[in-house]
């Protein structure tokens, strides 16, 4: 079964500011034990994948129009609202991929504090093939 876990901006336990706030070595925790969860996950083989996404003052809104697209830089929903990033696994049980959820949750903030992060986890239904 494949779960994707995703981590959305500013959905934390208590006034954390955006990571862009945040002292150089909390920036380095944080993205170090991202990456370890990612190494404990390849070692049991439920690692699929995972990605961080640029922050929503780099993002854009893309309509379609009779002629070009039109691109905007917004207006977007408050930043907790946004997509920060995903992580792909492939696991047993969506109780398995709770557990790894939760310890996701439990990264670290802003002086090593657990960030208590919500993490939305959806199973993944499988892909959709391109016709023709």
């Amino acid at each position: 079964m494949k779960f994707m876990l995703l981590q959305h901006y500013g959905r934390v336990e208590g006034d954390v500011p955006p990571m862009s706030e945040w002292a150089p070595a909390d920036v380095e925790a944080h993205i170090k034990f991202q990456k370890d969860v990612n190494a404990d996950l390849r070692d049991s083989g439920e690692f699929v994948e995972a990605q961080a996404l640029t922050g929503p003052d780099l993002a854009k809104i893309v309509l379609a129009a009779d002629g070009p697209p039109i691109v905007t830089d917004g207006p977007f929903a408050e930043s907790k609202e946004l997509l920060a990033g995903w992580r792909m696994v492939d696991v047993e049980s969506e109780e398995r991929a709770i557990e790894i959820a939760a310890r996701v949750s439990e990264s670290p903030g802003p002086g090593g504090v657990p960030l208590r992060q919500q993490i939305e986890v959806r199973e993944v239904m499988g892909p959709i093939e391109p016709t023709g």
